[in-house]
């Protein structure tokens, strides 16, 4: 697809252990623009020095390629916000993209940025989540259909495919999906008691009020993929499979690090000692941790791949049954 595209993230506290090596493997692999990061709290210590910018700061991550740090303000948890701050780059700071790719700040990419614009033309683009896929009937969907058809918003049965929420790729032409994305979550916290309510180990637990058939335990998630069913067949959604963010063996071209336990968190001898191996993510994420972006210091980075050669060593002969 030619046009201008962009790149998203969210994040807060710790994950900016994430954000620099996405960056970098961006980078490395051909992107050259801007990425706009939502944050709350600090900022990175490694993002200086910045220029202030109208309504952000910017840092040179490397030539051509600029991070711009927008801060927010909602009380929402960080994972409900993707639609609401994609709707808002498009409509304000990034009204020259032409589309818009958001990626979580526990992934790293490792296919050339080529792919994406090619992928981007088919559509609006998702991977597969690990428990993919649901079928068309199954009890989740169906208590999605209910509980939307309830509000007014009719759903139809499409694929069985089940979308990660941690990868999007939306063209300007098809933003009428992250408005009714929005919308559904609007519906979500409506029931729920509010945004701030995201089905995350160790947050606010959502057990007793996640809908029929605990459809909604990852509620920005599941209204994605509602989102997909109410978008209806005219909007062209391309899925790539689970192999793509590394939940099965094969070709990662974004490995995905899901749940606790994230590369810049994991002691990896320890885990592998347990039985839990470095995964594909882990590898990716060492790798590419060493820059443009200097999330580590030298040592720092020495120890850690280390670390993970005995890991990995460790993991040829001790795994989990």
């Amino acid at each position: 697809m030619s046009g201008i595209l962009s790149i998203c993230t969210l994040f807060e506290g710790s994950y900016h252990y994430g954000l620099g090596p996405l960056v970098n493997s961006l980078y490395a692999n051909g992107y050259r623009g801007v990425i706009w990061a939502g944050y709350r709290g600090a900022l990175p210590p490694w993002a200086q020095p910045r220029l202030a910018g109208r309504g952000f700061e910017e840092f040179q991550a490397a030539p051509g390629c600029v991070i711009r740090f927008v801060p927010l303000e909602t009380p929402a948890h960080l994972t409900n916000h993707k639609p609401d701050f994609m709707l808002s780059l498009f409509d304000g700071l990034a009204k020259d993209a032409d589309a818009l790719f958001y990626f979580d700040p526990d992934i790293v990419v490792c296919e050339t940025w080529r792919y994406f614009e090619e992928w981007i033309s088919c559509g609006v683009a998702v991977c597969e989540d690990v428990n993919s896929p649901y079928p068309l009937q199954h009890p989740r969907r169906i208590g999605w259909r209910r509980f939307f058809g309830e509000r007014g918003i009719q759903l139809r049965p499409r694929e069985a495919y089940y979308a990660n929420g941690g990868f999007i790729g939306v063209r300007r032409q098809d933003r009428a999906f992250l408005e009714l994305w929005r919308q559904l979550q609007d519906c979500l916290w409506e029931a729920l008691g509010g945004a701030h309510y995201a089905g995350i180990p160790g947050k606010e637990s959502i057990d007793g009020r996640s809908g029929f058939f605990d459809g909604f335990r990852q509620p920005d998630q599941d209204a994605l993929n509602a989102t997909i069913e109410a978008a209806g067949e005219e909007l062209g959604v391309s899925f790539d499979n689970q192999q793509s963010m590394g939940f099965l063996p094969g070709r990662a071209m974004l490995p995905h690090a899901l749940g606790p336990g994230k590369p810049w968190q994991r002691r990896d001898i320890a885990a592998a000692l347990q039985g839990r191996p470095p995964r594909r993510v882990d590898k990716e994420y060492w790798r590419y941790a060493d820059g443009p972006i200097r999330v580590f210091t030298g040592r720092e980075l020495c120890y850690r791949r280390a670390a993970l050669k005995i890991a990995a060593a460790i993991g040829r002969f001790i795994r989990r049954n």
